[in-house]
């Protein structure tokens, strides 16, 4: 029997993989007005997104908008064990799968580290109000951010949950390792969680 994070983790993959390119490129063009709304999105210099795949919302008109704007860009490029870091990327970088079979930017040169950007744009298969958030099971993000669970929050960088409206759940109950994120943002609204946070 599954536990029940890897049975949500499955429901919503699934449930996600069943939209058109139609219906994701609605949400794509609903996410960057819902984004665009986002002060401490605009105004932040260095932002990292991510190379969407397996039916996650996409980006790409998120990140061109940030790139019209002048914001420095970055993806999530996987090293060795479950490190993670952030390597510059412009529209039309060359990208080479990892080992997982994402995208990533094919250079090392220039990465960051999460705690030098402004804001992070976070994928996710589930979400709560609280910001609580079901990943892919990797630890990668919570392993990279795990500075910020001490911290007060909002803090820099700001987490940003990316996701279809219908991957918000009434309630995610975190594992002690899990980073929570700051707002959400899906197709249909803009969720503030720190708002949130400590509520029934």
């Amino acid at each position: 029997m599954d536990d029940p994070r890897t049975a949500l983790r499955r429901r919503m993959a699934e449930r996600r993989r069943t939209l058109g390119p139609q219906e994701r490129m609605r949400a794509a063009q609903e996410l960057r007005r819902q984004l665009d709304a986002l002060p401490a999105l605009v105004d932040a210099p260095r932002v990292a997104g991510y190379w969407a795949c397996d039916g996650e919302l996409p980006l790409n008109l998120v990140l061109a908008a940030a790139a019209l704007r002048g914001q420095s860009l970055y993806l999530p490029r996987i090293e060795s064990g479950r490190r993670m870091g952030f390597a510059p990327w412009k529209l039309g970088d060359e990208v080479e799968p990892n080992r997982f079979g994402i995208p990533e930017p094919t250079t090392r040169e220039g990465m960051l580290e999460g705690r030098e950007l402004d804001a992070v744009l976070v994928p996710l298969l589930a979400f709560d109000p609280r910001g609580h958030r079901l990943g892919y099971g990797g630890g990668f993000y919570d392993a990279h951010f795990a500075f910020l669970r001490d911290q007060p929050r909002p803090a820099r960088p700001l987490l940003i949950g990316i996701g279809y409206a219908f991957q918000q759940c009434d309630a995610i109950t975190p594992a002690e390792w899990d980073v929570r994120l700051d707002i959400v943002a899906t197709d249909q609204a803009l969720i503030d969680c720190n708002d949130h946070h400590g509520t029934s």
